[in-house]
């Protein structure tokens, strides 16, 4: 059974990766779509927020598939769809066929990231350790590839097509074969039922929820304006080259990914209650130092700890949502994936409006605050008695590889 479990980890780990790489080429080549299908200025933030907008959609309705279908099937044809709408985004030349693809787009990435979470959160139970950290480091690594690949697309002045093509012609094949080996929620380390997944745990009282869902939201929120204001702050507010401008996001990725990588043992060594309070406070130092930088060097380091910070609370809240939930782990996780895209919807029109009523480091000051009530919430993260976490963690565990601490 520790053969299952491995080739379900890795299957699933691939499967972050894809759609993180995936997610990267669309929004790193969004002024290229603008400029292949003629959108307007004002038109543009309609089409952006439609993304978000279906993508919660699709969450809704993977709530409601998972009570007849697994979610390890959902996973298997919903990748498959958004890199088709990927290649479907760089395919047309009309304003219907870019609406359509990102439509499509949308609604298959809310079942997408929905059903790999549950599936994250059922390995990591049946592993009877924090592994989900691990997942979405693999979904960060996926972002940084993505986003160098289509700089050089962008570089050698590809149409999107062509720069989508490969990428798509490689992930796809690769995500279906790697579909055979994706484990669902019910199995246990040693091959038996897993109890605590299986049993019923009453039915989800979104009150006990609602805590983990505003997380997720402030979460996003300070996601979101790292990814839509940290190049316009450095250049117009820190006054930094256009050139160095591109900087903060790349920083950002790759500390959200070494982060992802070592977080897990923080979990396991500390609990997910000190890890979750860590983040949140190295994230509002981080906006903080973004706020007061007076130059584009010191700008750079608030970046940096904003990923550092940021990259732990997600994976933890998915993770508390699951050991909250035991008996409907899957309904929890397809509501609380919805607020990952309220945090998005919210946070760049939140810090923009913010900007130009007031002015940018002031708007900084706000995903600081909004960050910083974290803290007021992390008792959610708490493992509940005879739960894996913290200091509840099962004695069985599955190996990994050659050694019992691989992540």
């Amino acid at each position: 059974m520790t053969d299952v479990l491995r080739r379900g980890r890795a299957s699933l780990a691939f499967s972050f990766f894809a759609q993180g790489a995936a997610f990267a080429l669309l929004v790193t080549r969004i002024p290229a779509i603008q400029d292949r299908y003629g959108i307007s200025d004002a038109l543009l933030p309609l089409f952006l927020a439609a993304v978000p907008v279906l993508a919660g959609l699709g969450s809704v309705t993977t709530e409601h598939l998972v009570k007849r279908i697994r979610p390890s099937r959902i996973l298997r044809w919903s990748q498959p769809v958004v890199l088709l709408a990927l290649l479907g985004v760089g395919a047309g030349d009309q304003l219907a066929e870019v609406a359509v693809a990102l439509g499509v787009f949308g609604l298959a990435v809310g079942g997408l990231d929905a059903s790999m979470n549950m599936l994250g959160v059922s390995l990591q139970r049946s592993y009877g350790r924090s592994i989900m950290l691990g997942f979405h480091a693999a979904y960060s690594l996926g972002g940084i590839v993505g986003a160098s690949l289509a700089w050089a697309g962008a570089h050698w002045h590809q149409t999107l097509f062509v720069s989508y093509l490969p990428v798509v012609l490689v992930l796809l094949p690769l995500a279906l074969v790697g579909s055979r080996w994706y484990v669902d929620g019910g199995t246990d380390a040693d091959g038996t039922e897993d109890a605590q997944a299986g049993a019923g745990a009453g039915p989800l009282v979104f009150k006990l929820l609602l805590p983990l869902c505003l997380v997720m939201t402030f979460a996003y929120i300070g996601d979101s304006t790292v990814s839509n204001w940290s190049a316009k702050y450095l250049k117009d507010v820190l006054g930094s080259s256009e050139q160095m401008a591109t900087v903060p996001y790349n920083v950002y990725m790759v500390m959200t990914l070494v982060g992802r990588a070592v977080g897990d043992f923080g979990v396991r060594r500390f609990g997910a209650v000190a890890v979750v309070r860590l983040g949140a406070v190295v994230a509002a130092l981080g906006f903080g130092v973004v706020a007061v930088a007076p130059g584009a060097g010191v700008g750079m380091l608030g970046f940096t700890l904003l990923g550092l910070g940021l990259c732990v609370i997600v994976p933890q809240t998915f993770a508390a949502a699951g050991r909250l939930f035991p008996g409907a782990s899957d309904t929890a996780i397809a509501r609380l994936n919805i607020f990952n895209y309220v945090g998005f919807l919210v946070g760049s029109p939140l810090v923009g409006a913010l900007g130009d009523a007031w002015n940018y480091r002031g708007a900084m000051l706000v995903p600081m605050v909004l960050v910083l009530a974290t803290l007021g919430y992390a008792r959610s993260f708490e493992p509940q008695p005879d739960r894996y976490g913290d200091v509840h963690e099962r004695p069985r565990t599955a190996d990994v590889g050659p050694g019992s601490n691989g992540v």
